[in-house]
């Protein structure tokens, strides 16, 4: 299942979730998202060309991440531009979320591992604004409002 979270038609973030699976090459992302997020399922014997990517003149205006969750529950909260609450989802084991636009926090329901991929160099406390979230009684959890 694929999910998309959005704020006046605008990409917050897409999650896929561990259960699924197809053949072949799924890219998820627009094309202009500076992160690109793909899914591959090839069979043994698949031959992938060797290749190294050219130097392109990329201008990257905003951090897009990618978390992969290894283990536990993850709660993650989206926020507009403006800071303000939307919506919340659970993510669990094997689920992958890129977080293209607007806001996030995020609370461990269980011990959590996971892995960050975004863009560098790193700007340390440049990067970002931080700001009060929500608590847990004032979480909302819509359910799936956009699948492929």
């Amino acid at each position: 299942m694929i999910r998309r979270i959005l704020n006046n038609e605008k990409i917050l973030a897409i999650i896929i979730s561990t259960d699924f699976k197809d053949h072949g090459v799924h890219f998820f992302t627009p094309d202009d998202f500076s992160q690109q997020l793909a899914y591959m399922r090839h069979p043994s014997g698949k031959i992938i060309p060797p290749h190294v990517h050219n130097p392109v003149q990329r201008d990257v205006q905003y951090t897009q991440e990618v978390l992969f969750l290894r283990r536990g529950r993850l709660r993650v909260d989206f926020y507009d531009e403006g800071r303000t609450y939307l919506e919340s989802c659970i993510l669990k084991a094997g689920d992958v979320i890129l977080l293209a636009s607007g806001g996030h926090g995020f609370e461990a329901l269980d011990e959590i591992e996971m892995f960050e991929v975004k863009q560098g160099p790193y700007a340390g406390e440049a990067d970002k604004t931080r700001f009060a979230g929500i608590t847990s009684a004032e979480v909302i959890f819509p359910g799936p409002k956009e699948s492929e």
